[in-house]
């Protein structure tokens, strides 16, 4: 189904809102884009689960270093828990502040394969 995300710069009073479709990446699509990375990156994917808590980031370097000396001959293989999304964007809003309540909106839509863009009220 449809996701949004909303990306907000409050201080410079700007967002930029994202609506799109979000669908898991096939095995291969997978497979393919990780064996197109940097070896580095291959090996560093497999050194933490992304987002998952730590205490120092020496214990990365040192995972990093251990599992480069395992890697070192042939292909690093796909971790487990590696994936991807792809996103087809259907939708971007842009919100500006402005003066008196006078922001500047505007909107970009899909229209077979183009982007149509409307200005909106506040």
């Amino acid at each position: 189904g449809l996701r949004d995300r909303l990306f907000p710069w409050h201080m410079l009073e700007r967002q930029v809102m994202v609506t799109g479709k979000a669908e898991r990446l096939s095995t291969l699509e997978v497979v393919r884009y990780f064996h197109s990375r940097p070896r580095d990156s291959q090996i560093g994917a497999w050194v933490s689960k992304q987002s998952s808590r730590i205490s120092a980031r020496g214990i990365l370097e040192s995972k990093f270093l251990e599992l480069k000396q395992k890697f070192q001959q042939g292909e690093v293989p796909l971790p487990s828990f590696w994936g991807g999304f792809r996103v087809s964007i259907e939708q971007m809003e842009f919100w500006q502040g402005g003066e008196h309540r006078l922001h500047d909106r505007f909107l970009y839509q899909r229209d077979d394969g183009a982007w149509k863009i409307d200005r909106l009220a506040p």
